[in-house]
């Protein structure tokens, strides 16, 4: 779990939290220490989110995001009753766009790591799309089997979502069950290992960039 921030770790990631803006950085790592949960509107403008969500429907249109499974090993397999979303890993330098998004999101993980000393080395994450009526249901984001996960991110790419389109992050945190609306640029932090989250069923297409900051593998080599 994310230990009480020390002033003097805040002054080392400076220049990386002038990328995200201090004031929401800080904000984010103030959740993270404390309930464990955070949620940042406008971590990415809008533009962005318009941007991002135009390249995801054309890869979804030409086929190029796979239907996601659940387990591992030989237990891993397809099963939309549990999970329903289409997700393509993102891999390589991308587009603008996305090396855009890619330099906050890593701006907020060296933030992270310099307000809460989290070992943080490396993001991975993919796009995903749910068609409408698909959910994801009560789950972990971290194993005993993958323990290298430690925050959880999910960036909504959904302009002008209402409250009734559904689809909302539901995360049970200690002091009871919050909902999240995924809407566009939004962005949702929790601890992987810390609370059981779903995603619930909406009325229209629902897209995200989920990912996780890790930490170097158990025997990996030192940073």
């Amino acid at each position: 779990p994310a230990a009480a921030r020390p002033r003097s770790a805040r002054r080392s990631a400076d220049a990386a939290r002038m990328t995200a803006g201090p004031a929401l950085v800080d904000a984010i790592a103030d959740g993270l220490a404390g309930p464990g949960w955070a949620i940042a509107p406008d971590f990415v403008p809008h533009g962005l989110v318009a941007t991002l969500a135009a390249a995801l429907d054309a890869k979804l249109a030409s086929g190029e995001l796979r239907e996601a499974a659940v387990g591992a090993g030989a237990r891993r397999a397809v099963r939309p009753e549990i999970r329903g979303d289409l997700i393509q890993w993102l891999a390589g330098e991308g587009s603008a766009a996305e090396r855009e998004m890619l330099t906050r999101l890593d701006a907020l993980r060296v933030a992270l790591n310099g307000a809460l000393q989290l070992g943080l080395h490396e993001l991975e994450c993919h796009y995903a799309s749910y068609p409408p009526g698909a959910c994801y249901t009560r789950h972990l984001d971290r194993s005993p089997a993958g323990v290298e996960r430690v925050v959880s991110v999910v960036l909504y790419l959904n302009p002008g979502w209402h409250a009734d389109d559904g689809g909302e992050l539901r995360l049970y945190a200690p002091s009871g069950a919050v909902d999240v609306a995924p809407h566009g640029g939004t962005l949702a932090a929790f601890l992987s290992e810390r609370l059981e989250h779903e995603v619930r069923p909406a009325v229209r297409p629902r897209r995200s960039l989920t990912g996780w900051f890790r930490r170097r593998p158990v025997g990996g080599p030192l940073a």
